[in-house]
C-alpha cells in the first residue's frame, strides 16, 4: 500500500531552491556550488598531505603543492566529464542513441560515480607518467580526500529533491517535491553521511594513525571498497533510476549494486598487494 505523506508524521522537506544565487541570466546552481566546494577542499587537504614528508614511504612526499595546484585542472575535466560520459553509458544510452543532443542535457540524468571513477582514474594515470610520479601514491592522495566531494555532491542532491529512496515509514521519513505524495528514505543523506564523512574519518585514521601512505596503494583498496560497501547498502533504501528500475527480482538488485560488486575484490586486492610490497621492503 502506498505511503502517503498524511498518513505519517515525516520530516518536512526543506524547500531550499536549487538555485544559490544568480548574477544577471547567470543562474549558479547548488550542485554546481557542490563540486566546486567539493574540489577546493580536496585540493587544501591533498596539500596539507604533500607537505607533511612524515607521512610518506622514506620521509619523502611524492607529489609536490605545485604539481598538485596543476593536477586540479586535470582531476576536474576528469570528474566532469567521465561522470557525465558513465551516466549516459551506464544510465541513458538507449534515450542518448534516440535524441543524441540529450547528451548534454544535464538536468536529465546527471553524473555517475563510476564514469567519474573512470575519468579521474585516466587522468591520474596520464598526469602521473608526464611528471614521473608515482602512481599508487597518487591514487592514495586522491582518494583519501574523494570522500569531500562525496558528501558535498549527495548534499546536493538532497536540496534537488533528486536521487531519492524507496518508500518507508520511518520517522526520518521525506515527501521530496519529485517524488510523488509518499514518503520516501532520504538516502542521499545516508550516501553523504557513509561515503562522505564516515570514509573521510577511516581514512584520515589510517593516514595519521597507522601511517597507512607509507603502504603505496593500501588507502586506495580502503576506499575503493568502503565507497562500495556503502554505495551497495545504500541502494536497498534508494530507487533505481526509473528508465532502468531493477535488473533482477523485484525490489532488489540496482545498476549501481552490479558497478560497486567489482570495486570490493578491486579494493581488496590493491590493499593485499600494497601490504605485500610492504613485507618485501622490510
Amino acid at each position: 500500500m502506498p505511503i502517503t505523506a498524511d498518513l505519517l508524521a515525516i520530516m518536512p522537506f526543506p524547500d531550499i531552491d536549487p538555485i544559490a544565487f544568480s548574477i544577471g541570466p547567470l543562474a549558479i546552481h547548488w550542485y554546481g556550488l557542490a563540486y566546486v566546494a567539493g574540489i577546493l577542499l580536496g585540493w587544501a587537504y591533498a596539500r596539507r598531505l604533500a607537505a607533511n614528508e612524515s607521512l610518506w614511504p622514506g620521509n619523502v612526499s611524492p607529489i609536490s603543492r605545485t604539481q598538485l595546484d596543476d593536477f586540479i585542472v586535470w582531476a576536474a575535466l576528469g570528474v566532469v566529464l567521465g561522470g557525465r560520459l558513465g551516466y549516459i553509458f551506464f544510465y541513458d544510452l538507449p534515450a542518448v542513441l534516440r535524441s543524441p543532443v540529450r547528451a548534454l542535457e544535464i538536468w536529465n540524468g546527471g553524473m555517475s560515480f563510476h564514469g567519474g571513477l573512470t575519468g579521474t582514474t585516466i587522468a591520474m594515470i596520464l598526469f602521473a607518467r608526464r611528471n614521473a610520479i608515482p602512481i599508487w601514491s597518487l591514487f592514495d592522495i586522491v582518494a583519501t580526500v574523494v570522500p569531500f566531494g562525496l558528501f558535498f555532491g549527495r548534499i546536493a542532491n538532497f536540496i534537488n529533491g533528486e536521487l531519492w529512496g524507496r518508500l518507508t515509514d520511518v520517522p526520518w521519513a521525506v515527501v521530496f517535491p519529485t517524488g510523488g505524495p509518499f514518503a520516501r528514505h532520504p538516502s542521499q543523506l545516508y550516501e553523504a553521511g557513509l561515503e562522505g564523512i564516515v570514509l573521510l574519518l577511516v581514512l584520515a585514521a589510517l593516514v595519521y594513525g597507522m601511517r597507512a601512505l607509507k603502504s603505496p596503494g593500501f588507502i586506495t583498496g580502503v576506499f575503493v571498497c568502503g565507497y562500495a560497501l556503502s554505495r551497495i547498502f545504500v541502494e536497498f533504501f534508494r530507487e533505481p533510476d526509473a528508465q532502468l528500475g531493477y535488473l533482477l527480482g523485484t525490489n532488489w538488485l540496482t545498476m549501481g549494486m552490479v558497478l560497486s560488486s567489482p570495486m570490493i575484490l578491486l579494493g581488496l586486492w590493491a590493499m593485499l598487494r600494497a601490504r605485500r610490497r610492504a613485507a618485501l621492503q622490510l
